[in-house]
């Protein structure tokens, strides 16, 4: 039995989730009393989204939206990364928001260096944007699972490809 299993670790969400909250929060912005006016537009790109909207003030309001609709929908607030808000034409403002996918080299270092200082008998291999986690048991591996549960890292991390 001396078989190795393993898991991934990354960060990824799940598109057509994204899509359906961005959806409804549109939906909730043309029905709402305080932003039906405003000319609100949220634009979806492969890499980030970007809102326009009358003031500061309504952007607030269109975050909130849209972090409520993105929390109801299981996906993590962390794949946000918040621009700056610029002036844009016609007294309106416009901010991009940049969506967070995969783990950064940096990161992936710093997880597979704990791992390895926590856990002797478990290897983690960089591969791209992924840290694969593997060991000859699979209680190891759920314990690194659950010890990386309990850090607050600055991504959202999945666990896949369990085996």
């Amino acid at each position: 039995m001396a078989e190795t299993s393993s898991f991934d670790i990354v960060s990824d969400f799940e598109w057509q989730e994204l899509v359906n909250a961005i959806d409804q929060a549109l939906r909730e912005i043309k029905a709402r009393y305080d932003l039906k006016d405003t000319k609100t537009e949220i634009k979806l790109d492969p890499t980030e989204i970007t809102i326009s909207t009358d003031s500061e003030f309504t952007l607030d309001s269109v975050h909130d939206v849209l972090q409520t609709k993105a929390v109801k929908r299981q996906l993590s607030l962390k794949i946000f990364d918040y621009g700056t808000i610029e002036s844009a034409s016609g007294n309106r403002v416009r901010q991009v928001i940049k969506l967070q996918k995969g783990i950064e080299a940096d990161l992936a270092k710093k997880i597979s260096k704990l791992i390895r200082t926590e856990f002797k008998k478990v290897q983690a291999s960089i591969q791209g944007d992924v840290v694969r986690v593997s060991s000859k048991s699979k209680d190891d591996l759920q314990q690194v699972m659950q010890y990386l549960k309990q850090e607050d890292w600055p991504v959202a991390l999945q666990f896949t490809n369990y085996r």
